[in-house]
């Protein structure tokens, strides 16, 4: 049997058709498939390898900690040089009351982790979320998740979680004192990039300290300069009392993490002690991984120049097809008809070498987001082969 038979005979499948492709080699922008065909990658993992797949300096990060030691011992017991490094930068990277680091595995275990984090210190129990919101698949995270056709096939599921409408001023009411958190993010990413005003998360904000529930910002997939600030809290103007990080926070490798107010993360030590614990979580080969890409990030200019890429991708894509073109930075949604129209223009571009993907809530979008280093040359040649594709629907 091919590597294709034993995958779909051994690997867990997510879906009955998946893309199938066998990558074998992945360097900045491009991914190689077994047969020598190059993709130029406008998902980058699904917003993971904002500084570009193989960065050299993330390439010998690794090396080196593999050299040093791998998994010694369950998180948060012995000092371990990558882990204090890395929560040392973000941390000086954020506001000072966002200043203790708990390090996962994923986005979806800082989700769970915040949830009890924000029910040890309310000692309440409802959790608030949004309609079209997504926060992970584990069960807590899926409680969250803002769309039923998602949830009802794993119910029951978390209890006194409450969904409200996006963006609606009125629905921040519900907000109250037996609110233990609201979980929010700043760009509704699989609902195809929606964003709500400036007025409505400072709103948010102040609704969520008169009850006293925390405000915890998902940042998950919007983190790392995809939106054209380092974590997007300069455009929205307020700060979470816990804030959601995952995707790019690896530099490839897996990795997540919730932060909050060190006198907030205290609670999580005690009565129970070991109130949140992990195995693999901040692993430090990760890391190193996420510490090195972050620093690549921080010298290098791709945030500053992300607006104007996202210029150059809305002025080059226009078309009659093309319904709305929805952008929060290199994070873009195409809207097309239906999904039909959508899935014909990604399979398009897959058989011409530029790799696309569509949103879960949002299957008529085609989601763009690159590598931050994408050029404008490569910009232009993405455009180009997206048209022909979708002339071609």
């Amino acid at each position: 049997m091919n590597n294709r038979e034993l995958f779909l005979q051994h690997v867990a499948q997510t879906s009955l058709s998946p893309i199938g492709l066998e990558i074998v080699q992945a360097e900045g922008i491009y991914l190689y498939d077994a047969s020598e065909k190059k993709y130029l990658d406008l998902i980058g993992g699904i917003s993971v390898c904002n500084t570009g797949h193989r960065h050299p300096e993330v390439v010998e990060a690794i090396k080196k900690q593999a050299d040093a030691y791998l998994h010694v011992l369950v998180y948060g017991e012995f000092i371990q040089s990558p882990q204090v490094q890395y929560a040392t930068l973000l941390t000086q990277h954020l506001p000072p009351s966002l200043n203790s680091v708990y390090f996962t595995n994923s986005g979806a275990e800082a989700v769970e982790g915040a949830m009890k984090l924000a029910k040890r210190i309310t000692n309440r129990t409802q959790i608030i979320a949004f309609k079209h919101s997504y926060h992970g698949s584990t069960q807590g995270a899926l409680s969250l998740i803002g769309d039923e056709y998602w949830r009802n096939a794993f119910r029951p599921l978390l209890p006194d979680v409450l969904h409200l409408e996006y963006g609606s001023l009125e629905s921040l009411e519900y907000i109250s004192e037996k609110t233990a958190c609201v979980v929010a993010e700043p760009v509704q990413a699989e609902k195809g990039v929606v964003s709500p005003s400036a007025d409505w998360m400072q709103a948010l904000r102040k609704k969520c300290t008169e009850t006293g529930a925390l405000l915890v910002l998902d940042q998950i997939q919007t983190g790392f300069g995809r939106t054209g600030s380092l974590w997007n809290l300069q455009t929205t103007d307020i700060i979470p009392d816990v804030l959601l990080l995952g995707k790019a926070l690896g530099g490839g490798m897996p990795l997540g993490a919730f932060i909050a107010n060190k006198q907030l993360m205290r609670r999580l030590a005690e009565n129970p002690v070991l109130g949140h614990i992990t195995t693999f979580g901040g692993h430090p080969v990760s890391c190193a991984a996420g510490l090195a890409a972050m620093k690549v990030l921080l010298r290098e200019n791709w945030i500053s120049q992300v607006q104007a890429k996202e210029l150059l991708f809305r002025n080059l894509l226009v078309h009659p097809k093309i319904k709305a073109f929805r952008s929060a930075g290199l994070l873009i949604a195409l809207e097309f008809d239906n999904f039909a129209t959508n899935k014909k223009v990604i399979d398009g571009c897959l058989q011409k070498g530029v790799l696309s993907d569509w949103f879960l809530f949002a299957p008529q979008c085609m989601r763009i987001a690159p590598p931050l280093p994408i050029r404008e040359d490569e910009i232009h040649m993405a455009c180009e082969i997206i048209l022909q594709a979708i002339q071609e629907s």
